[in-house]
């Protein structure tokens, strides 16, 4: 993702939500997306097999509790 695509992106998004956002803001918030991107590329090129994905091990509790009577 180029700078300037992450920064047409944060910009549209505030729009959207209606959130005001200067032109400070929304550089710094671009800034911190891409680096979030970044992280995010290299976490999901890391080797991992399935059954070392914690999504995959947790199981929430039944709502509400089974044993609420």
């Amino acid at each position: 993702m180029e700078e300037n695509d992450v920064l047409a992106y944060v910009r549209a998004a505030a729009q959207a939500l209606q959130l005001p956002l200067d032109d400070e803001r929304a550089k710094a918030v671009a800034l911190h997306f891409g680096r979030t991107v970044g992280i995010a590329r290299v976490l999901d090129n890391a080797p991992l097999a399935p059954e070392s994905e914690l999504a995959e091990i947790y199981r929430p509790a039944p709502f509400p509790p089974e044993d609420a009577a």
